[in-house]
């Protein structure tokens, strides 16, 4: 359908984004984004561990200002399907965002929450902003609270075929199970059970490209139950309890690529584990994994290495 031009609309964003609601983190608290990080990088962003601060290329920023965009994209097409779609088709939008108190759309600072949670003795907060809490609306009329979560992938077309991407990502779904407690029906604290996590990817394949040859959209439905949200609160609590006793957590060196305390990690590790992480890369270059899993562990190695150089 032609692009629908509202300017009343894009007024209205702007205006909600002026003035957004403050909502601070209370201590100890953990991001639902981080629940995919090592208990190692959770351990020492606990502790106070400084963290890095380095320089990006132009690409890495703009690479990350154009995932950026791409939810705010997603989210403005969701508010301009509430308020055109009806009126273009003849048919009620499935998916419209809830609101909060001041009628604005629960998505990103106008959802931001503190919420606290007890578990195996410990209490601490999960802080964050989701991409969006929705309102679905099913054949038989009835109306289901589902979260959004968006994704965006950048570095080739195929990367969202049904080859490449069969199910959502681990620490994807992790955030999911934090928010679904975050984000519990304010009427009757039912959990927020459904989420579909969205990925959108920017790389295309051509203009004359289908769909079908290039989905350049990837969306997949997730449930969650009490077990999940017990297994990540035991998580997260395991982190606390490593920071009660001193007693760093083990390291894994498959989440170092995003880890944001990667100095402060190089640096706790002793020298048994550096040891044991060079045998382990050792093994692994003279494996049958793919040589773009060898590069990642060898060039981890690497960064580990120079940084404990620095010590």
């Amino acid at each position: 359908m032609p692009e629908i031009w509202d300017n009343e609309l894009d007024s209205q964003i702007h205006k909600w984004y002026v003035n957004p609601p403050k909502v601070f983190p209370k201590k100890p608290y953990f991001s639902p984004s981080s629940a995919g990080s090592s208990q190692r990088e959770l351990y020492l962003k606990q502790i106070g561990a400084p963290k890095d601060v380095e320089k990006r290329s132009p690409i890495h920023k703009r690479w990350t200002a154009i995932g950026t965009a791409t939810g705010d994209m997603i989210q403005r097409d969701i508010l301009f399907v509430e308020k055109h779609f009806e009126q273009k088709t003849g048919k009620a939008p499935r998916f419209v965002f809830e609101r909060n108190t001041k009628g604005e759309p629960m998505f990103e600072e106008f959802a931001k929450k503190c919420v606290p949670v007890k578990h195996n003795g410990f209490d601490f907060y999960l802080y964050g902003t989701p991409d969006g809490i929705m309102h679905y609306t099913d054949d038989k009329g009835k109306v289901h609270r589902i979260g959004l979560e968006i994704k965006s992938k950048q570095t080739t077309y195929s990367r969202t075929s049904d080859y490449s991407m069969k199910e959502p990502e681990a620490k994807h779904v992790k955030q999911t199970v934090a928010y679904s407690h975050m984000y519990r029906d304010p009427d009757t604290g039912q959990p927020l059970d459904y989420y579909l996590i969205l990925y959108v990817n920017l790389s295309k394949k051509g203009w004359f490209a289908t769909f079908d040859e290039a989905p350049d959209l990837k969306c997949f439905g997730v449930q969650t139950t009490e077990a999940d949200r017990a297994k990540l609160f035991d998580y997260l609590t395991g982190v606390l309890d490593s920071v009660q006793r001193k007693e760093l957590p083990p390291f894994d060196i498959d989440s170092w690529t995003f880890n944001n305390f990667k100095t402060a990690t190089a640096q706790s590790l002793t020298d048994e584990e550096f040891e044991q992480i060079k045998q382990f890369v050792k093994k692994v270059l003279k494996s049958s994994q793919p040589e773009y899993k060898k590069e990642q562990y060898y060039d981890a190695f690497e960064d580990i290495k120079e940084r404990r150089e620095c010590m």
